[in-house]
């Protein structure tokens, strides 16, 4: 019995941290309202938006069933990149700080995230970004 769980418990350490193991960033998910906390996707005042990063690449952005906003495939790389956020209320910057994930398998992770911009405020909610739009 003693050998079977010692072999089971290589094969998880083997399988889980081999070649083909990789972390993904977490996720990023904003979520963009007025000052009176409206989400301004719901009440139809945000009806276009977009993000490009520093070499005008745009970001694949995925809206979920409660009107926040996804931004898939960003972080993974070392260092900081800068991005642009347009839309038809208000357009702002933000950077994210990413560093190579430091365990077992490879991967990245997300460190900072950085906004600049004349009438937002942001706070860091459980999960995600609220973004409130002025």
């Amino acid at each position: 019995m003693k050998n079977i769980f010692i072999f089971v418990l290589m094969t998880f350490i083997f399988t889980a941290c081999g070649e083909d193991c990789y972390n993904a960033p977490q996720t990023i998910a904003f979520k963009f309202v007025n000052s009176s906390d409206e989400n301004l996707i719901t009440n139809g005042t945000l009806t276009a938006y977009s993000i490009k990063d520093e070499n005008q690449a745009e970001i694949q952005l995925t809206k979920t069933s409660d009107d926040m906003v996804i931004l898939e495939n960003v972080g993974a790389y070392n260092g900081t990149k800068k991005y642009n956020f347009y839309s038809n209320v208000k357009a702002f910057y933000f950077s994210i700080q990413s560093s190579e994930f430091k365990g077992g398998c490879d991967g990245f992770q997300i460190n900072k995230l950085t906004f600049t911009g004349i009438g937002i405020d942001v706070t860091d909610e459980k999960g995600y970004y609220k973004i409130v739009l002025q």
